[in-house]
């Protein structure tokens, strides 16, 4: 009776520290899962469209950039408001003021819109630099994704090569897989304001919108520089 009873004590002890180990790794299990998704929302939560501003262009040239004109203080980075749901359009869907809108997101159905300005607060002519850079795509998005960049209510649209190389209709192609476009600005007068506004949107008569590319993930920022910046891409 005495071995009995010792046995069963070492099987309870047994089960006791079998449970305390399984809670551990569960406890464990969910802290990784919270840190994953913590770091999936560092990586996808900022937006989908960021503008930065090179320090040189605000300590060197005196340029600043803002998305709101009663509100004209240095800032080094805008971001803009992701659209409440992001399905394929036509670009003719695009209202035609888009750019009448103030400063800040503007989003309309299934486009993202954003509005800011870049001013010269010095006392010299300046130049600058913009890139577009691309920074995360999943599921082949890009291959249907349009980026318009409105500067003064003057437009140029980006989109990604056909598969042959050429450009898609009324588009210039994507410089690499990385860079979608790059523009020099000169003789920026002191006082002189750009009005920029940035549109994103999925082309439904792309040829590359198929079913393939549902739920991707599409990230850019806009840069802009004090001189040309030389990337390392791949095409």
């Amino acid at each position: 009776m005495q071995d009995k009873i010792k046995v069963t004590s070492k099987k309870v002890l047994r089960e006791k520290r079998l449970r305390k180990i399984f809670l551990i790794l569960i406890v464990l299990l969910l802290f990784l899962l919270l840190l994953f998704y913590m770091v999936v929302g560092i990586v996808y939560n900022r937006g989908n469209f960021s503008i930065t501003l090179d320090e040189n262009l605000y300590f060197d040239r005196g340029l600043i950039m803002y998305d709101d004109p009663e509100y004209k203080v240095y800032r080094p980075e805008l971001y803009a408001e992701e659209p409440n749901s992001f399905d394929n359009i036509s670009q003719y869907w695009l209202p035609e003021d888009i750019t009448a809108s103030g400063g800040g997101s503007h989003n309309g159905d299934n486009y993202l819109a954003y509005t800011f300005y870049v001013e010269n607060i010095g006392e010299e002519i300046r130049d600058y630099w913009s890139e577009i850079y691309i920074e995360g795509v999943t599921r082949n998005v890009d291959e249907a994704v349009r980026i318009r960049v409105y500067r003064n209510d003057e437009y140029v649209t980006y989109a990604k090569a056909r598969a042959n190389g050429t450009a898609e209709n009324n588009t210039i192609a994507f410089l690499s897989d990385t860079v979608a476009g790059r523009a020099h600005v000169e003789n920026f007068m002191p006082g002189s304001v750009d009005k920029y506004t940035l549109v994103i949107w999925i082309e439904g008569s792309d040829q590359e919108c198929t079913d393939d590319i549902l739920g991707g993930e599409f990230r850019v920022r806009m840069r802009f520089n004090s001189e040309y910046v030389e990337e390392n891409v791949v095409s």
